[in-house]
């Protein structure tokens, strides 16, 4: 092998391990995102759309779910991640079942993928397994979720670890062996949320270090505080 083709390598080896960041700025206000399926799970009207916002973290753009189904979820076509991360910022504004928003990884389909949300209705965060079109709660924390503002969520995964930081604090640890293969990344909602959404951020490095796994091997917290998040913090 010459000296430039393993160069060339080694350069798509760490373009496809650098996180990347999706802020809607520069993408066209009134329509989903082109790059995104738009889509549900479960019946409904789900309503995904590039609007302008004052309050967005980076100017001037969100990307907007204000249509009522059971599950609104928008993914981005080209991800394919078994290991990494997915991030956004997130601001629920209204909704009188449910007002929340998260993030998917793993997603096979419109039916089966994890999920983890945070509700500014029932002030708590958890993550599920959706199978088949089912969603299957499976470990919860109760936490402030405050409506009208801005929020961070994480999510890192590696092999069936997965850990959940919500605003710059860890939240969750689970294990779980359900999706095993790559999939999608992408965005949540549930029945009538409006929720905002800015920064979304995803890569193939994920944060989960040998201690997480074998605290949550043994059942426990993973460990420690959240360590730095952001599109550059899979680069430290």
């Amino acid at each position: 092998m010459n000296t430039l083709t393993l160069a060339l390598l080694m350069g798509l080896a760490t373009s496809s391990a650098r996180a990347a960041t999706v802020d809607f700025d520069e993408l066209p206000t009134g329509s989903a995102p082109p790059g995104w399926t738009a889509t549900k799970t479960g019946p409904g009207s789900p309503k995904w759309e590039v609007v302008a916002d004052a309050s967005a973290p980076s100017q001037p753009n969100v990307l907007r779910q204000s249509g009522v189904a059971a599950y609104p979820i928008c993914l981005k076509d080209d991800t394919s991640l078994k290991d990494g991360f997915v991030e956004v910022k997130f601001k629920p504004v209204s909704g009188n079942e449910d007002r929340a928003g998260g993030v998917i990884w793993r997603c096979q389909d419109a039916n089966n993928y994890y999920v983890a949300r945070a509700n500014a209705a029932e002030d708590n965060v958890t993550i599920y397994q959706t199978v088949q079109g089912r969603r299957t709660e499976k470990k919860r924390l109760q936490a402030r979720v405050a409506s009208g503002q801005w929020h961070t969520f994480r999510v890192d995964f590696k092999d069936h670890y997965f850990i959940v930081t919500f605003d710059g604090r860890r939240a969750l640890g689970w294990k779980d062996a359900t999706f095993q293969n790559a999939g999608k990344v992408g965005l949540w909602t549930k029945a009538d949320s409006t929720t905002l959404f800015d920064d979304f951020s995803y890569g193939a490095r994920s944060n989960i270090t040998p201690a997480d796994m074998a605290a949550l091997d043994q059942g426990g917290p993973a460990p420690g505080p959240a360590r730095p998040t952001g599109p550059d913090a899979d680069n430290k």
